[in-house]
């Protein structure tokens, strides 16, 4: 076991699966001589030359729609965006080539292809680098969505994404890329599909994902000394979601809460609790809790911006709320 940084094990992800497959290569802005916005490029172009990492214009829809004509004739391509929200420029490419290719052709062409970056709401960036694309792509059919939120599932879950026929978004949050922990120093790789029970529990089911993990178990640090049991499950993927382990937890507990950063109007709670309803309605002793980000672009002010998202101390009064409610 060795202690990394979550950037420095996304780096690790990448540089095996490239010494492992000399199909992989890496495309964006800056992710070579310059390593990266956030180095988790840092030191491969060294290794594996300006053909297997590709510095790219400052022109996302053009970069990945080369990046899927690639993936088409055999090539397994890593898109870096500089931030994800730039990634907007190339919704066109991402949606109706990367996803919907492989089944527009009859299956005769798979798309291999992983576009990855940071997201999230940082700290002062400002609204047109705070975006949560996860609810912009939902609904696209033929993508796999992906959200890591530790050192270990990040290596474990980018291997994943990078071996995988298809088209897979993997989000990392822009504030997570420092957090450290010790993972295996032998290669492990996680399934993509399967969430991860982060604390069983009793009381209550909290679905949550990404950084806000981290905000649900600062919560939990409050709640437990005051006898209060929560089960937190990390979603991971996105889509598709795994309904296997929320299942198992809500028969249990009766109880969910969701707590995301997405946005509140159409985001992954919002289809986290459509589904929750139609799959396990008689199992609940009341109405799913969704705590979402608020529905505005995201202010620069920093105490704004704090207001914007869930705060641990939401969390612990909303499972008070609920479990003193439904006991």
């Amino acid at each position: 076991m060795a202690e990394v940084l979550l950037f420095n094990a996304l780096r690790a992800a990448i540089d095996e699966e490239m010494a492992h497959d000399p199909t992989v290569m890496v495309m964006g802005e800056d992710v070579g001589q310059y390593g990266g916005s956030y180095k988790v490029t840092k030191g491969l172009y060294k290794k594996y030359g300006e053909y297997r990492v590709l510095d790219t214009p400052i022109a996302e829809n053009s970069f990945t729609g080369m990046a899927v004509g690639a993936a088409m004739t055999g090539l397994k391509p890593i898109i870096e965006g500089m931030n994800m929200g730039f990634l907007l420029l190339a919704f066109n490419q991402i949606s109706n080539n990367a996803g919907m290719l492989r089944y527009t052709s009859g299956g005769n062409y798979k798309i291999p292809i992983v576009i990855r970056g940071p997201g999230g709401v940082g700290r002062q960036l400002g609204a047109e680098h705070s975006q949560r694309l996860e609810a912009y792509f939902q609904a696209v059919p033929g993508l796999k969505i992906v959200a890591c939120s530790t050192p270990y599932n990040a290596k474990g879950l980018l291997k994943a994404a990078i071996r995988d026929p298809n088209p897979v978004l993997f989000f990392e949050h822009v504030l997570l890329y420092n957090l450290k922990e010790e993972i295996p120093d032998g290669e492990y790789v996680l399934p993509l599909d399967k969430a991860e029970i982060v604390r069983p529990g009793k009381d209550v089911t909290i679905l949550t994902y990404s950084r806000m993990r981290h905000h649900v178990m600062q919560a939990v640090k409050t709640l437990v000394p005051q006898g209060y049991d929560p089960e937190v499950i990390d979603l991971l993927s996105l889509k598709p979601l795994d309904f296997d382990t929320i299942g198992a937890s809500i028969r249990k507990t009766h109880r969910v809460i969701i707590v995301e950063e997405c946005m509140r109007t159409g985001g992954i709670g919002a289809e986290l609790t459509a589904s929750i309803s139609d799959r396990f309605f008689d199992e609940l002793d009341g109405p799913v809790l969704r705590m979402s980000s608020q529905d505005i672009p995201t202010p620069y002010n920093g105490t704004l911006e704090n207001l914007t998202i869930v705060q641990p101390a939401q969390i612990v009064e909303a499972v008070q709320k609920v479990v003193a409610l439904q006991v």
